[in-house]
């Protein structure tokens, strides 16, 4: 496993036909920071050119995924901040090669958004889930609104979105999100596992395949992605999401009484 050029929480590797790209930053939660997502976009893209590799294969820890985006840095960066995660998103939506990750213990935020671009999907039996964004103040992200209701339903989507609860492997299986539960201990084998599979496939085959299966909705997801994006960067300027950031910096209750709109007249 050898370092990012980029970033030291980015371990990337090439070993049979598969690019294994790892999360590192455990003293921090696995918390993204703009370099890391700048890295984790390299890596992936060097992955879809190089024609070595059949397969992408993202993981961190079998206890640990991410906690999403690193809240100190996002608060002083805001909108960068946020640029980064979006392009990274973009990246992954629109990869031809197959997309599989394994996760163990917490994947909040983007931790689990960018699962649903993901073609399989292996987590842990203690693994746990969240989105959060409008307990921050925000609204979703990486065309979650648009892909989430297609796979869960509108009812379990509401659920997930607008309670912003976590929610566990088997609810997480539920609604589409992963594909196979196993224990911790299995995680990462059989996630490999599955690699190795896709990378033993006819490389042409499989990538038609991807695109066949994705194609119909693709436009739609680009463009919720967009959408998305220019409601988060919107919201993040407001009294609600200023607040709540701040607070959680400062590790304090938010004041409520800034989550109530703006009055205009």
């Amino acid at each position: 496993m050898i370092q990012s050029d980029t970033n030291p929480h980015i371990k990337v590797n090439i070993h049979e036909h598969i690019l294994e790209i790892e999360i590192d930053r455990r003293e921090k939660k696995n918390a993204l920071t703009s370099s890391m997502y700048q890295a984790l976009t390299n890596g992936i893209l060097h992955g879809e050119a190089n024609p070595e590799v059949h397969v992408i294969f993202l993981h961190a820890q079998n206890d640990m995924f991410t906690s999403g985006n690193d809240l100190n840095e996002f608060i002083n960066s805001g909108q960068a901040d946020a640029s980064a995660a979006f392009n990274f998103l973009k990246i992954i939506a629109n990869l031809k090669k197959p997309l599989v990750a394994a996760v163990g213990g917490k994947a909040i935020g983007i931790g689990t958004t960018l699962l649903l671009h993901c073609d399989f999907v292996i987590a842990s039996e203690d693994a746990q889930f969240q989105l959060p964004f409008v307990n921050l103040g925000l609204s979703p992200e990486g065309a979650s609104s648009y892909i989430l209701p297609i796979i869960a339903g509108t009812k379990l989507s509401n659920e997930l979105l607008m309670l912003g609860n976590y929610f566990d492997s088997q609810t997480a299986y539920r609604a589409g999100i992963i594909n196979q539960i196993c224990p911790k201990e299995e995680l990462m084998e059989n996630a490999k596992e599955v690699c190795r599979q896709l990378a033993s496939k006819p490389v042409l085959s499989l990538q038609s395949s991807k695109k066949l299966l994705k194609e119909h909705h693709l436009n739609a997801i680009n463009e919720t992605i967009e959408n998305e994006f220019n409601e988060f960067i919107v919201l993040l300027q407001q009294p609600a999401a200023k607040e709540i950031l701040l607070a959680f910096v400062e590790k304090r209750p938010p004041n409520r009484e800034l989550f109530k709109p703006i009055s205009t007249s």
